[in-house]
């Protein structure tokens, strides 16, 4: 089972925030970060963590039955 990471680039202002938080699950590119990979082990904390800090709320977060768990409310 695994979880999926998906940021929305048109929201993401590239802040780093994600890819300081968890530099292994988020990386920058010009202007903007992306998932290093869509797939991750579920249960991986730190993916919620950087989906709630992010400034613009661009990460979510599914679970392996594509429930949204990321941002928590």
């Amino acid at each position: 089972m695994s979880w999926q990471l998906h940021i929305a680039s048109d929201r993401c202002i590239g802040s780093g925030m994600c890819a300081g938080t968890a530099p292994d699950l988020f990386a920058l590119d010009d202007d903007h970060a992306h998932p290093v990979n869509e797939h991750i082990a579920e249960n991986d904390d730190r993916a919620l963590e950087a989906a709630g800090i992010c400034p613009m709320l661009a990460i979510t977060v599914r679970d392996a039955d594509g429930r949204e768990i990321g941002p928590r409310e």
